[in-house]
């Protein structure tokens, strides 16, 4: 059982998966921002995302207390996080399914591949598994490590099948192929897809005919499926999975054996809690009123759908985060990816850049929530971000990312010092800092500062803006030039408004001593 079963935050597991990155944001986001066709895509998908999306909320008079609900509900779903898994352990188990816990990515690999193995009968070697789109399993590379044994696991979700089949890796939560156009993708059914048409066309409709047809045959063969869940109920042991093609649908009734992978975070107190999420989910992901396709599963019944249930509760450094009095709300995310599709850096640098699984503002906090800004893997993903706050604004949970980017630009600052090695001798930045908060503490100080200040043309260049600064802000001038400051700082204007009212009043008085002396 896991740590947070008992109430108790976990230590951090090594071996994540596939939040961590690679390569630091700065360097790949630079590259990707040369692919003029990806910026394309990305601005084209994101924008229409977002349309759709603004246009479904505006119709709910009522959208900012479901928002305040959803919020309300997570809250409480994380502070009784341990009560409740317990709870869903013995609902679950009682209706015929069976919990597995997972401490790490490697521990529910493991679970996995021996359900898959213990599927075959009579000594039937399981070679294939079918998938519904799942976020928990690719955190944990699932697909990647069943691979390596011999055992092939085949995306159905027709956007996961397209990054599967171009050997790519997704980089969006709801649209993981978001960054291919249409021709790219019939491109790659052409290459890569066995029995499709020579003649295909980029045409939506004949893509998915072709996916359909690729898939059917995977469907009717398959034996075991692997899934996520949305929600997982804690009152009732009930699984759920919100999807827009029926693909999960056919994953979750046909084969003999269903296992789901899903992250302990994404448990709810009661049934009733569906409501709420049931409105907010699909505005705030594909901006529809509803989902196409949800499927509720409770246990396993005879004669209905597959045999052998199981469900894996993810821990993989959600026990840190939820430690985290700061972080913890970034597990109230419900992947809808709104904040993707309103985030200026995301839109620019496009998901892969961001390393991990969970790419955009969410995937800036979680990740190094899960893994630890300290340990180097993921601390230059809170600097992904221009703290505009349009992310916080369009989450239907309410989680202020910004807040959380900056209390964890606050950690890795920190971390860096407690390090061994690292450097005692106050930085460029430190002194800074150090002189600003000396100056602007006192009144008299600020005015002297002031002063000395070159102001107006004398700060400009002959263009009137100040195009290079000197040593740490020299960064910040690579890239953008500040316009020139005003000719007299606010307190100088302010002090000079103030000593000519005051000018003002004494002549009135003045003035009305005199009529009064004459009268």
């Amino acid at each position: 059982m896991s740590a947070v079963s008992l109430g108790m935050p976990a230590l951090p597991p090594r071996g994540f998966g596939n939040i961590s990155e690679t390569e630091p944001f700065p360097s790949y986001a630079r590259r990707e921002l040369q692919n003029g066709q990806l910026r394309a895509n990305l601005r084209h998908a994101t924008h229409t995302i977002r349309d759709k999306r603004l246009k479904v909320v505006s119709e709910l008079p009522d959208w900012e207390e479901l928002r305040e609900a959803g919020s309300a509900i997570k809250a409480e779903a994380m502070d009784r996080l341990p009560e409740l898994l317990v709870q869903f352990e013995e609902q679950f188990t009682a209706r015929g399914g069976t919990v597995h816990w997972a401490r790490d990515a490697a521990e529910a690999n493991r679970v996995v591949e021996g359900l898959v193995r213990a599927a075959g009968a009579d000594g039937e070697s399981i070679g294939e598994v079918v998938k519904v789109k799942s976020m928990a399993t690719q955190e944990i590379g699932l697909n990647e490590y069943l691979e390596e044994r011999g055992i092939s696991a085949f995306e159905t979700d027709l956007a996961e099948l397209i990054v599967q089949l171009g050997h790519d890796k997704p980089s969006h939560i709801l649209v993981p192929a978001i960054h291919r156009n249409r021709t790219e993708i019939r491109d790659i059914f052409l290459r890569e897809m066995p029995g499709v048409d020579p003649a295909l066309t980029d045409e939506p409709r004949r893509l998915a005919m072709a996916a359909r047809a690729h898939l059917r045959r995977k469907f009717l063969s398959a034996k075991v499926a692997i899934s996520g869940a949305n929600f997982g109920i804690a009152e009732t042991g009930t699984l759920g999975v919100v999807e827009s093609e029926g693909n999960g649908r056919m994953c979750l009734t046909l084969p003999e054996t269903l296992i789901t992978v899903m992250g302990i975070e994404k448990v709810l107190p009661r049934a009733e809690d569906l409501g709420v999420f049931m409105q907010l989910l699909p505005r705030s992901s594909t901006g529809e009123r509803m989902n196409p396709y949800t499927s509720l599963w409770t246990g396993a019944s005879a004669g209905d759908g597959p045999k052998d249930v199981h469900v894996v509760l993810l821990d993989n450094g959600r026990t840190r985060a939820l430690a985290d009095r700061h972080g913890r709300s970034a597990l109230h995310c419900i992947r809808c990816s709104a904040c993707m599709n309103v985030c200026p850096v995301y839109e620019r640098a496009g998901g892969h850049a961001y390393g991990s699984t969970y790419p955009g503002p969410i995937g800036a906090i979680l990740s190094p929530l899960l893994t630890g800004v300290e340990a180097e893997e993921n601390n230059s993903l809170p600097y992904a971000s221009s703290l505009c706050g349009a992310c916080y604004d369009a989450c239907p949970v309410k989680i202020n990312i910004p807040e959380i980017l900056v209390h964890l630009r606050g950690e890795d600052v920190e971390s860096r010092r407690s390090r061994p090695g690292a450097r005692r001798l106050p930085s460029q930045f430190d002194l800074a800092m150090s002189g600003a908060s000396w100056a602007m503490s006192d009144g008299a100080r600020m005015g002297l500062l002031e002063r000395g200040l070159p102001l107006g043309k004398a700060a400009a260049g002959r263009d009137g803006v100040i195009s290079r600064l000197p040593g740490l802000g020299a960064g910040w001038t690579q890239s953008r030039d500040i316009p020139a400051p005003p000719a007299e700082s606010f307190r100088a204007q302010w002090a000079k408004r103030e000593k000519a009212q005051r000018n003002t009043d004494q002549k009135h008085t003045d003035e009305e001593h005199a009529d009064e002396e004459q009268q």
